[in-house]
C-alpha cells in the first residue's frame, strides 16, 4: 500500500508536466511518423497476468516484400532516436502506473510471448508489479544479458524497499541525463529473449 501511494503521489502530483511533455511529444511523433502515435503492446504483469502498456511509437511500420516488418534498427526515426535516448517514448505508461497495472519501480514487464518461455527462477520477477524503471535499469539497462538482467530483477523483488525506491528513482534520472545504456551492441534496444538455455549462455 505504502508502494501504491508513493506511485500516486509522484505520478499524479507531476501530473501538470509530464502531461505537457507528452502532448506536444505526441504532436511531434505524429507528424514524423504520420500515422497515430501511440501503440498498444501485451506486456507480462503481475502473477503473470497479461497487461496492456502504453508507448509512444518511435518507429514506422516499414516491412520487407514478403511482408515481415524489417529490423527495429531499420525502422527507428530520428525523432523516435531521441524519444528513446531521453525516455519521453515511455511517459504514456504513467497512465498504467495511475491504473494499477505498473508501478514506478519493478521489473520491467517484457512482451506477453516470453511468459511461457521462463524458468521457475525467472518467474519470480512477477510476483510483483512491472515498473517503469528498476533496478536492472540502472545497473545496465539493455546492454545487459538476459541471465544478468534476471538475476537482477529477482534481487529487485528480494530486497525492494522505498529507500530502494527513492535511489533507484535518483538513478534513472542520471542514466537518462548522460543516456547510458540505450541499447545492447548491434541492437536498437535490446536482443530478443527465446528460452531460458539462451539466458544462461548470454
Amino acid at each position: 500500500m505504502l508502494k501504491r501511494i508513493f506511485d500516486l503521489i509522484l505520478v499524479l502530483g507531476t501530473l501538470p508536466i509530464w502531461s505537457c511533455i507528452l502532448l506536444v511529444a505526441l504532436a511531434i511523433a505524429w507528424i514524423d511518423l504520420k500515422s497515430f502515435p501511440i501503440f498498444f503492446q501485451k506486456r507480462g504483469g503481475k502473477r503473470g497476468k497479461i497487461i496492456t502498456i502504453y508507448k509512444l511509437k518511435t518507429m514506422t511500420d516499414e516491412r520487407d516484400q514478403s511482408g515481415e516488418l524489417l529490423e527495429d534498427k531499420d525502422r527507428i526515426t530520428k525523432v523516435g532516436n531521441i524519444f528513446r535516448k531521453l525516455s519521453i517514448d515511455e511517459l504514456p505508461s504513467l497512465i498504467n502506473i495511475i491504473k494499477g497495472d505498473m508501478s514506478l519501480i519493478g521489473p520491467r514487464p517484457f512482451l506477453a510471448e516470453y511468459l511461457t518461455l521462463y524458468d521457475d527462477e525467472q518467474k519470480r520477477r512477477h510476483e510483483i508489479l512491472p515498473g517503469l524503471t528498476g533496478w536492472a535499469q540502472v545497473n545496465g539497462r539493455n546492454t545487459l544479458s538476459w541471465n544478468e538482467r534476471f538475476q537482477l530483477d529477482v534481487w529487485y523483488v528480494d530486497n525492494q524497499s522505498l529507500w530502494l525506491d527513492v535511489k533507484i528513482l535518483f538513478k534513472t534520472v542520471k542514466k537518462v541525463l548522460i543516456k547510458d545504456g540505450i541499447s545492447a551492441e548491434g541492437e536498437a534496444t535490446m536482443s530478443k529473449f527465446t528460452g531460458s538455455s539462451v539466458a544462461e549462455n548470454s
